[in-house]
C-alpha cells in the first residue's frame, strides 16, 4: 500500500462510521492469518514452529540477546524516573502509526519502554513479575528463542497498528503473552496475591483469558485487534502443544470412563523416564512430548530434562 493510500484512508477515519466496515474486514483479516499461520505450522508430524526456530537459530543465533528481560525492565525505569520527574512527557514515547509516519521514527523501538501506568510500588510488583517470568522462559527455551517470542509479539503489535493507525498501541499485550506463556508451561507455580493468599498462576490465567474473550466481544475494535495480536503471538509457540494436550485430553477422558466401568487399578499416567505414575504421585503433573515417537509421557521433573524417543 503506498503513502498516498494510506493516507486516504486515515481521511476516511477522521470522518464517519465507514471505517467501522474497514477495521471489520481486517480483524477477518487478521483472524484468518493467524489460523493460516497455526495450520501450517502445526501440520504434520512433530512440531515445525520448534524446526523452523532451529534452522533460524543455526543462521542467526549469534546475533541473540542475553537477558533480554533486564534490558527492557532497565529501560522502562530509566523512561519511569524520566516521567516522574518531569524531565520527559510520556507522549513522547507512545508508539502508533499516524506518528510513525509523520516522522517520529524513534517511536518504533521507545514503545518497548514505555513503563507501567501505576504507582512505584504497582510498578514495582510488575516489573519483578515480568524479570521472573521473562527469565524462567529464556531459561527453558534458551536466548534466541525467547529473543522470537519477544520479537514475534512486537511485530504483531506494530503490524497491528498500522491498521488503528490513530490509536496508540501499548506493549501491555506483549508482556500478557509473556505471562501467559509462563502459566502454559508452569501451571502450578505459586503466587502469593497482596503477599498473603497463595494462587496458582493457572488460575490467574484463567482470568486474563476471560478478559481477553470479553475485549474480543464487547471492546472496541483497536481493543480486539491488539487482543487478537496478543493472543496470535502465543498461538505461534504453543498451537502444537495445545493441539497435542486436546488430542490425548479426549482420549484420557474415554480411558478413564472405560477404566472406571471396569474398577481397572492401572494408571492413566507413568513418566518414560523415572516410572512414577499418577497413582503413586496424585499431585504430579504429567505431560506428553511432541519431540518424541509415539508421544512419550513425562512428570514434570522429566518433561523438559529427557532423551527424546526417536522412531
Amino acid at each position: 500500500m503506498d503513502t498516498g493510500s494510506f493516507r486516504c484512508k486515515k481521511r476516511k477515519v477522521r470522518g464517519k462510521a465507514c471505517f467501522a466496515p474497514y477495521l471489520h474486514r481486517h480483524c477477518l483479516l487478521l483472524s484468518e492469518l493467524i489460523l493460516c499461520a497455526n495450520y501450517y505450522l502445526t501440520r504434520g508430524e512433530g512440531d515445525v514452529t520448534a524446526r523452523l526456530l532451529d534452522i533460524l537459530e543455526k543462521k542467526f543465533g549469534r546475533y541473540a540477546l542475553p537477558n533480554l528481560t533486564v534490558y527492557l525492565i532497565a529501560g522502562q525505569t530509566f523512561f519511569y524516573l524520566l516521567f516522574m520527574t518531569g524531565r520527559l512527557d510520556p507522549a513522547r514515547v507512545r508508539f502508533s502509526a499516524e506518528l510513525f509516519l509523520g516522522g517520529d521514527w524513534w517511536r518504533l523501538a521507545t514503545f518497548l519502554f514505555n513503563p507501567p501506568n501505576c504507582g512505584p510500588l504497582c510498578a514495582l510488583f510488575g516489573w519483578y513479575l515480568f524479570y521472573l517470568m521473562g527469565s524462567a522462559l529464556e531459561e527453558l527455551w534458551g536466548i534466541f528463542r525467547y529473543n522470537m517470542f519477544i520479537l514475534a509479539g512486537f511485530i504483531l503489535a506494530v503490524a497491528v497498528s498500522f491498521l488503528i493507525p490513530a490509536y496508540p498501541v501499548s506493549n501491555l499485550f506483549i508482556g500478557g503473552s509473556v505471562f501467559l506463556a509462563f502459566a502454559f508451561l508452569f501451571p502450578d507455580y505459586q503466587l502469593l496475591l497482596f503477599f498473603i493468599l497463595p494462587v496458582r498462576i493457572k488460575w490467574l490465567a484463567l482470568l486474563t483469558w476471560l478478559g481477553y474473550g470479553y475485549m474480543l466481544l464487547f471492546g472496541g475494535w483497536p481493543e480486539r485487534l491488539l487482543t487478537l495480536a496478543s493472543i496470535g503471538n502465543f498461538l505461534l509457540f504453543f498451537a502444537r502443544d495445545i493441539q497435542v494436550t486436546m488430542k490425548y485430553g479426549r482420549r484420557q477422558i474415554a480411558r478413564k470412563g472405560a477404566l472406571f466401568a471396569r474398577r481397572d487399578p492401572e494408571p492413566f499416567h507413568r513418566c518414560t523416564v523415572c516410572g512414577i505414575t499418577d497413582k503413586t504421585h496424585p499431585q504430579m503433573d504429567f505431560r506428553y512430548c511432541t519431540e518424541c515417537r509415539g508421544q512419550g509421557c513425562y512428570c514434570s521433573e522429566h518433561i523438559y530434562n529427557h532423551e527424546h524417543l526417536k522412531g
